[in-house]
């Protein structure tokens, strides 16, 4: 089966990110193919967390949820643990303009009524057809597209990529392979005879499980979706299959084991792979441009990706009604895009890398989970502080906000008065007691990193390189910023 179907905008991938610049595109006059491997409705392994963010998104798009998804559970309050000790329970950061909760809303159905949307406003979707390669010409790039029943070929004015983490077209338009430090992997799977609060999701830390959590965000009064994520690449690596982990953490762990007492699998546990941001990687061609998980939009720090999908959708289709203007869909043309990307996520993903690359070496985990309790020892007696914290958790606040001066400042002072309560405890021992703990610990933290002295000597020139980007992008930001104020254009 061969033939043509013109358009101004192929989408390859009808998920939050494709589906939402569908409706912008269409909103702006262009006329859009929206086109997705699968049959709608259909399911995707994720968390569901629908944040606040992304919740206000939606009903800009003025999308109408099913049924079932307006009964979706709602999430006022999150819970933090550390190996089956409760550390912290707040309510979700409220924030101006945004709505006051969260919800869980599984992919099935959030996808659908975004795709439904797509469809009532008029872009054209076609199921069940998978993009295999594009070729960019002087006015136009072809698309080959397959399905059971043969092959189409359609041509557009332009090309997005919105066919997720494992994407065609970014791997078309980068000619790699995604850096392992990039990727994240998770496992989930939904669980019924949940106990407890079901207004409440809960994050789960272990010693075992670090750099990583679990999560369980209830999906009712009585199931919850229950699942781990990590870090794909750490020192030393982690050489467990992500399932058995946590299956063993929930009969290990006390505060999700008591959640989770008595309750069964409704279906298998399943994983999935994750490419987070990364400023070094391009997301713009001739013609083509990449947005939402395809994009590696994803924040490395809380895996996040459903609300910074949507807003892509709307950064994308800005830049593309000026392309459609002008009649132009060069790199240069669609660059704009990739400079907006920059600008809105560039600041808060160099924090969030950096702590992220601190963390993969796993050697030091007693070190993290220690600043774990130090940081929530803080928010639980200083509500300004676990605001501030809470909301860069939830992608409320941006990740930036944790190196202010106001926060580093507390954070270290709390550690002052921990440190200070244990040397006291020690000394109250004895000070051969003290003396030993002091030699001891240190010796410990290092065995590990002797014993992976290659990986870790590469960990160290990755942190620093990170550290260098995250002081040349406030540098940059700050910049901007004086230039924008000075109504002169950007250096």
């Amino acid at each position: 089966m061969r033939r043509q179907l013109e358009c101004d905008v192929l989408i390859a991938g009808a998920g939050p990110a494709g589906a939402s610049a569908a409706i912008h595109l269409c909103r702006a006059g262009l006329s859009v193919i929206l086109v997705d491997s699968c049959t709608f409705p259909r399911d995707k392994v994720c968390g569901d967390f629908v944040s606040p963010v992304a919740l206000h998104q939606l009903d800009v798009l003025g999308v109408k949820y099913s049924s079932s998804a307006h009964k979706a559970n709602v999430i006022r309050r999150a819970g933090v643990y550390l190996d089956g000790r409760h550390l912290i329970t707040n309510p979700l950061p409220q924030i101006s303009g945004l709505p006051t909760r969260a919800k869980v809303i599984p992919r099935r159905i959030l996808d659908e009524s975004i795709v439904a949307r797509a469809r009532a406003i008029g872009a054209h979707i076609m199921e069940g057809w998978r993009v295999t390669s594009y070729s960019v010409q002087p006015r136009n790039v072809n698309v080959s597209l397959r399905c059971s029943s043969g092959v189409q070929h359609l041509k557009a004015r332009v090309l997005i990529g919105a066919d997720g983490s494992v994407s065609q077209i970014a791997r078309l338009l980068r000619r790699n392979t995604i850096p392992a430090e990039d990727r994240v992997i998770a496992v989930r799977g939904y669980f019924e005879g949940l106990q407890g609060p079901y207004d409440q999701a809960d994050l789960y830390f272990s010693s075992e499980g670090f750099p990583g959590y679990y999560w369980l965000f209830p999906a009712g009064k009585d199931t919850a979706n229950v699942g781990l994520g990590m870090l794909l690449r750490t020192l030393p690596p982690n050489k467990e299959h992500l399932r058995n982990l946590l299956l063993r953490r929930i009969q290990k762990d006390k505060a999700l084991r008591d959640r989770l007492s008595g309750a069964q699998p409704l279906a298998n546990i399943v994983g999935w792979p994750l490419t987070t941001y990364d400023s070094r990687i391009p997301i713009v061609g001739n013609r083509v441009l990449l947005i939402g998980d395809a994009a590696g939009l994803i924040n490395p720090l809380n895996g996040e990706g459903i609300q910074y999908a949507i807003l892509s959708a709307g950064w994308a289709a800005e830049t593309l009604e000026e392309c459609a203007a002008a009649n132009s869909f060069s790199r240069k043309s669609l660059s704009p895009y990739a400079r907006r990307v920059a600008m809105e996520l560039e600041p808060d993903m160099a924090v969030a890398r950096l702590i992220v690359e601190l963390i993969r070496n796993r050697s030091l985990n007693p070190l993290w989970l220690r600043g774990l309790t130090i940081i929530t020892a803080r928010a639980r007696k200083d509500p300004n502080y676990a605001l501030m914290v809470g909301g860069v958790l939830s992608g409320l606040i941006p990740a930036r906000s944790l190196i202010s001066p106001g926060i580093v400042e507390k954070t270290l002072l709390e550690a002052a008065v921990s440190v200070g309560g244990q040397v006291a405890r020690d000394l109250l021992q004895g000070p051969k007691h003290l003396i030993d703990n002091v030699r001891i610990a240190p010796a410990e933290l290092l065995a590990g990193v002797r014993e992976n002295h290659a990986a870790a000597v590469k960990w160290g020139v990755d942190l620093a390189s990170n550290a260098i980007t995250l002081v040349r992008t406030r540098r940059t930001n700050f910049l901007d910023t004086l230039a924008r104020k000075r109504g002169s254009a950007p250096r």
